[in-house]
């Protein structure tokens, strides 16, 4: 029996109409404005693909599997590995809602097998190259020439873990230091798409002492960082060039660092996932990774304790 979103599609349908309709029941389900845009932006490649009278009963298994084939050999646009996994899941989520909801009365896409990505783990900074970083940012804040400027980026990257399009739009009037829960930046987006986005973020207090030395020192107005987004990304490689690191330090380290960190103090999840301003489906991969990145430094951590690796390390060196 047909629900009401799909209550006026039948097999004679074309995707076209098929397709407004399911963009109307994934913003009534709540999806992110991304996650509608990409869906939709899918199925119109498989309605571009068919022939244009084609109808929803028409479509087989067959079509859905030589669309794929084309999409990724012979459209002639690289399709990588991720992308070709969410278009996947694009098809089998609608044709699953039309089967669902009684439009059609078999799924064609329900065989098309699915390809998982495993993307690689990100780089993340460890908990004494942290230390180091911060030690190094303090020696510039107090050194001949003082410059608060790379302590008070690194340690508001490291405890928020915003992206750097939104460290870039923030400006002082976003920096909430009065707030009856305590300092908080305030993440904000300009368009309306992007509100779902917007977060109020806890900000330590001696991040809060360092901000207003940054304050006094560069006297910001309508941007926090009134730099290029490739003079920030300097400050932090030459801030861990300074410090000694061999890694190449980013903002897409320090967010991975900062979710990392919350992870590690048992921070509920939920928080997590809305401090980084994601979707729940984006915080599927997330949190796996997460997860990975977690069990890998407990084992560092372990065999760093054992003594039998020390006793081997030194074998080893000829001692």
């Amino acid at each position: 029996m047909a629900d009401e979103s799909t209550a006026h599609i039948s097999p004679q349908t074309t995707l076209t109409p098929a397709l407004k309709a399911w963009k109307i029941y994934l913003q009534d389900q709540g999806s992110s404005p991304h996650t509608v845009t990409a869906f939709l932006g899918d199925l119109r490649l498989l309605s571009s693909y068919l022939p244009p009278d084609k109808t929803l009963g028409e479509i087989s298994l067959p079509d859905l599997n030589n669309f794929l084939d084309w999409m990724e050999n012979d459209r002639g646009v690289p399709c990588s590995p991720k992308t070709l996994a969410r278009r996947i899941t694009s098809l089998k989520s609608f044709f699953r809602w039309l089967h669902e909801g009684g439009a059609i009365p078999s799924n064609p896409a329900e065989k098309v097998v699915q390809k998982s990505v495993k993307s690689p783990l990100p780089d993340v900074l460890s908990p004494a190259e942290v230390e180091v970083m911060l030690q190094t940012a303090q020696q510039l804040r107090q050194g001949e020439n003082p410059d608060i400027r790379s302590y008070t980026l690194f340690s508001l990257l490291l405890h928020t873990g915003i992206k750097k399009g939104e460290c870039l739009s923030l400006s002082p009037n976003h920096i909430h230091l009065e707030s009856p829960q305590g300092p908080m930046v305030f993440i904000r987006y300009a368009s309306p798409q992007n509100r779902y986005k917007e977060r109020k973020i806890p900000v330590p207090e001696n991040w809060v002492k360092a901000y207003q030395e940054y304050k006094e020192q560069h006297q910001p107005t309508d941007a926090l960082f009134p730099w290029s987004a490739r003079m920030l990304e300097y400050v932090l490689e030459d801030l861990g060039e300074d410090a000694g690191l061999e890694k190449r330090v980013s903002f897409s380290m320090c967010r991975w660092t900062c979710a990392l960190n919350d992870w590690r103090s048992n921070m509920e999840h939920n928080r997590i996932r809305q401090k980084l301003g994601i979707s729940e489906v984006q915080w599927r991969e997330v949190s796996r990774k997460l997860q990975v990145l977690s069990r890998k430094i407990d084992r560092e951590e372990e065999e760093e304790n054992n003594p039998l690796h020390d006793a081997a390390a030194q074998t080893g060196n000829g001692h």
